[in-house]
């Protein structure tokens, strides 16, 4: 056994007890920072398995917006309401184990050796317009599960908005944020959100030839603004903000545009050779930008405060 070998194994023991520790914990602050850490090592196992665009959703999403997420649903309980775990119940153990069980069994079924996509994804890559097999996939190849990935988000979100109260409808989402001008929230909140933005810009520019891509650019500008709307440096705009709702339509609208102009040539999504790594670009950058406003808003639920 190399090291290699031993570290993988090593790190697979430490995701399967941070798992259990996670859902047969006591309290729930503790719960949520193990899963927190369960998805960052996840991410570290994407990475062991060269799955690099993986890796960085499962960081991103997985572990940092779904941390600040439920976070955020914990702090938002009162003490009185607070659900109490009592430990490991008999029903989430034997959920566990039949679910281990059907996906070891579809992993030992599949056939030997699989069947994948990989020589018919590497056979048309010339004309993908992107030389990340995962983006020409995801942009070109299955265009119509990204589009409607990103329409899926957008009406969560409009239901999110749904459940606000009559009286704050249009207003600004989110509690209002009381912080020390000097302390630590208030730091990172001036330090982190332009190094944030380099790196979104970064990781949709990279996307098309090497791991990255607009979910996980968009992941780190929600992040980032999340950020510094605790830190209190930045307000939530209104729900009834037309610059806002045009922002959370852009992503959608460019990439159905698109999709048109395809149609015009004869299939719909149809990304032209000669203009492929353009267009799939312009859909990049328009999906990040209402990917970030999609997801920082979903995070900060329906609107609190009246306009």
């Amino acid at each position: 056994m190399n090291v290699g070998e031993a570290f993988d194994i090593l790190l697979c023991l430490i995701i399967l007890a941070v798992a259990l520790g996670a859902i047969a914990g006591r309290d729930l602050f503790a719960g949520v920072a193990l899963f927190i850490v369960y998805g960052l090592l996840l991410a570290i196992a994407w990475v062991r398995l060269g799955a690099v665009d993986v890796a960085l959703a499962e960081a991103a999403i997985g572990a940092g917006l779904t941390g600040v997420l439920l976070l955020s649903a914990v702090a938002r309980l009162k003490e009185d309401q607070a659900p109490h775990n009592s430990g490991f119940s008999p029903l989430i153990l034997l959920l566990c184990v039949g679910l281990a069980g059907a996906l070891g069994w579809a992993v030992l079924d599949l056939m030997v050796p699989a069947v994948g996509l990989r020589e018919d994804v590497a056979a048309n890559m010339a004309g993908a317009g992107a030389d990340n097999p995962v983006t020409a996939v995801l942009l070109n190849f299955r265009g119509w599960d990204t589009f409607l990935e990103s329409v899926v988000i957008l009406v969560a979100l409009v239901g999110v908005w749904a459940l606000g109260a009559d009286d704050t409808w249009g207003g600004r989402p989110g509690l209002q944020q009381h912080v020390r001008p000097q302390g630590v929230l208030s730091t990172f909140g001036r330090f982190l959100p332009p190094l944030g933005l380099v790196i979104g810009v970064y990781l949709v520019w990279t996307g098309a030839s090497t791991p990255g891509g607009a979910f996980q650019a968009g992941t780190v500008l929600a992040a980032v603004w999340l950020l510094a709307m605790m830190a209190g440096l930045d307000e939530p705009p209104a729900v009834s903000s037309l610059r806002l709702r045009w922002g959370l339509i852009l992503g959608p609208l460019v990439f159905l545009t698109v999709g048109l102009y395809g149609l015009s040539r004869g299939v719909f999504l149809l990304f032209p050779v000669d203009m492929a790594k353009t267009l799939i670009l312009i859909v990049e950058f328009a999906l990040t930008l209402s990917i970030a406003l999609t997801l920082a808003l979903l995070v900060m639920g329906p609107a609190r405060r009246p306009r």
